[in-house]
């Protein structure tokens, strides 16, 4: 991987911080694929609005590994390449323990689990061989603060989301003789459309009430993170977990 213009795969690149991503990386003169699951015209419109050349969508469900291994071909064969994968597709799916039906229960964590964890596992296995043959480069992983945290209502989300962080560590260790580093990204809320819900309803002041900046973060401040984790200046920092959550949660 050089400062030139790289070879980027974003998961989860139709809408909120996938979006701000890919125009990150675009933004400096890379090459992007947008990864979409379930909407081709949001992703449609996300290509449209990015600067430059050379950019591609691709699609797949990531709970289907033969789809994911799909995806990821795909994209390098398109984009002469792949020197970055930014893990970037989740969902977050509230079930309760105290009020969830069994079936349900099972229904989410399979899902969730499928999609945030497995997903992006096999995501960044099958781009291994791809970033070795570009001579290095990373997979930056976006996780969450509800993995340190908590999250009582959606404890499956917060599960994927601490396993992430334990798989990037782990595929740090494997990957950096290959020059390739892997990290995580851990926002707290941020402002997108999977948080609307929350964030414009009764409790939305008390969430933005956890920053002392009063606010949440914004997509393009979890992207500038990631931009520069996937920066051959953090190639040292493989392994580390770097937090966007506006001092709302601290650990050390």
């Amino acid at each position: 991987m050089t400062s030139s213009s790289r070879a980027v795969l974003v998961t989860g690149g139709s809408r909120g911080i996938g979006r701000a991503i890919a125009r990150a990386f675009a933004e400096r003169g890379d090459r992007v694929a947008v990864h979409w699951g379930a909407s081709r015209a949001r992703a449609e419109e996300v290509l449209a609005e990015l600067p430059g050349s050379g950019h591609v969508l691709v699609q797949a469900d990531l709970a289907d590994a033969d789809s994911v291994g799909t995806m990821v071909d795909t994209a390098a064969d398109a984009l002469g390449g792949l020197d970055v994968l930014v893990n970037n597709a989740g969902v977050f799916v509230a079930s309760p323990p105290l009020t969830s039906s069994y079936e349900h229960w099972q229904q989410v964590w399979a899902q969730t689990l499928a999609v945030n964890l497995v997903g992006a596992a096999n995501a960044t296995f099958r781009a291994v061989p791809h970033l070795r043959a570009a001579g290095g480069g990373a997979v930056v992983n976006v996780s969450s603060r509800g993995a340190f945290r908590g999250e009582p209502d959606n404890p499956a989300y917060g599960a994927s989301k601490a396993g992430m962080n334990a798989f990037a560590q782990s595929m740090a260790l494997a990957l950096a003789p290959l020059g390739i580093a892997v990290t995580a990204v851990a926002p707290g809320f941020v402002q997108t459309e999977m948080a609307r819900e929350v964030l414009d309803g009764p409790g939305g002041d008390a969430v933005r009430a956890q920053s002392p900046f009063g606010r949440v973060a914004r997509p393009e401040e979890v992207a500038a993170a990631v931009l520069w984790l996937a920066s051959p200046e953090a190639r040292f920092s493989t392994g580390t977990i770097v937090d966007v959550n506006g001092a709302s949660y601290l650990r050390s």
